[in-house]
């Protein structure tokens, strides 16, 4: 009988053990958390152990990631509360890290602790240069590019209404960022153009909304033809060897001194003519220019090492027509050839 007592005597202090070790492992807690921050700063992963008077024996980090998605043990240290440091956290670190704690005689107690990003958009507006005309084209796109979470892109376009629509459209990529692009259209007529407008781009990686002013401008397009003409000093002709014309282009092929003298430039349109003069010299196997410009440009292109021969390119780009029928406060692009 004795024998008997002391056998359940001992299988009962065995249970009593595990009992208050259980009830003493329940209460012992290790206390973690989610980290969210924007991308390139430094993550703080804190976790500690509380309600327990059990020996530490060390804290072990794991991590399962955009880069190691398999869990990796990659810090072992002794110290009572786990503190990480992740400088300059790109997406590649982000995922869950778990802090697990080696204690005696309760075994292992662990929490987890997500590590999200924010990450800004690049924002731009693009002017798609609409000329006037009656049917529908696209003024502007406006992007926010690899943001996450994903940006919202709206436009404001105030007293406009109905006479202008917008489209949006999203890609993600496989790194969980994502752009955005919202589209602009409307007719572009002259009672459209000048008017201002905004797009206005807001989310989570984003402290305040970004504001991106634009104002629509309709362009006059006009394709005017220029005639040059390339005169030689003394009314001497540019049919001689040396001397090749080109449309807007005279070249001299050889630097001799019969090609000395004064080359003029005439350009001229519908809309009216200037002059310019160049004056070549050549002596010594040296050459001389004197410039004198009225207006028309006269572009050079040297070659005096292999190709021993002088490009004289005339243009007149500040030509413009003058005309009633075009509305204050468009631009006038002239495209002279």
């Amino acid at each position: 009988p004795n024998s008997l007592l002391t056998t359940g005597l001992i299988r009962h202090s065995s249970w009593l053990q595990w009992l208050l070790l259980y009830l003493h492992a329940s209460t012992l807690r290790v206390i973690g958390g989610s980290v969210t921050m924007e991308q390139g700063g430094t993550a703080i992963l804190t976790c500690h152990v509380i309600d327990t008077n059990d020996d530490l024996t060390q804290i072990t980090w794991q991590r399962k990631t955009r880069e190691k998605p398999r869990n990796d043990n990659f810090l072992t240290i002794l110290p009572r509360d786990g503190v990480q440091f992740l400088s300059n956290v790109a997406l590649k670190d982000e995922g869950s890290y778990t802090c697990i704690f080696t204690m005696f005689p309760t075994g292992n107690q662990k929490t987890e602790i997500p590590l999200n990003l924010l990450v800004p958009p690049f924002t731009n507006i693009k002017d798609n240069l609409p000329t006037l005309g009656t049917a529908e084209v696209l003024f502007a796109t406006c992007t926010a590019a690899g943001s996450k979470p994903p940006a919202e892109v709206r436009w404001l376009t105030g007293a406009l209404g109905d006479k202008v629509r917008t489209t949006t459209n999203s890609t993600q990529y496989d790194n969980g960022t994502t752009t955005t692009v919202s589209s602009l259209f409307g007719v572009p007529t002259r009672e459209i153009n000048g008017h201002q407008v905004q797009c206005v781009i807001s989310g989570d990686s984003l402290t305040t909304e970004e504001t991106l002013p634009f104002t629509i401008q309709v362009y006059c397009e006009y394709q005017l033809r220029i005639l040059v003409r390339v005169f030689s000093r003394s009314g001497q002709s540019l049919s001689q060897p040396g001397v090749k014309v080109d449309g807007a282009k005279l070249q001299l092929l050889s630097l001799t001194s019969d090609l000395n003298g004064l080359y003029q430039c005439e350009a001229s349109n519908a809309y009216g003519r200037k002059h310019g003069q160049l004056y070549v010299r050549v002596a010594a196997g040296e050459v001389s220019l004197d410039l004198a410009m009225q207006f028309v440009q006269i572009f050079l292109d040297l070659y005096s090492e292999q190709q021993h021969f002088i490009h004289l390119i005339c243009s007149s780009p500040d030509i413009k027509p003058y005309t009633h029928n075009v509305q204050i406060g468009l631009k006038v692009f002239d495209h002279l050839k």
